[in-house]
């Protein structure tokens, strides 16, 4: 189901990219997996400490931030959430 392959990756990055495509829900596997599809490679050890830390955020929670629904809560309001909100704003403006 990924664009990428995860061979190359070293084992952080490759689990990462299996749970970017397994969440739960599929919108969230649609998210987070092209967003890891794209971005994971690029990520540095602490994008991708953050971006782990995100991931043990539950879905609908997760969505609900990305969507504006509700606030994001300081401590998941990082960089790399800014980077997958600006990258789901993007792909919604595209599929429009």
């Amino acid at each position: 189901m990924t664009g990428i392959s995860s061979e190359g990756l070293d084992i952080r990055r490759r689990k990462a990219l299996f749970r970017s495509w397994h969440r739960g829900t599929r919108e969230m596997d649609l998210v987070l997996g092209r967003f890891a599809d794209a971005e994971l490679p690029k990520l540095t050890d602490a994008e991708l400490g953050e971006y782990e830390q995100l991931m043990e955020a539950p879905d609908r929670d997760l969505f609900q931030w990305l969507t504006g629904e509700l606030a994001t809560p300081a401590n998941y309001d990082g960089a790399v959430f800014r980077r997958i909100k600006a990258f789901y704003d993007m792909t919604r403006a595209d599929a429009r």
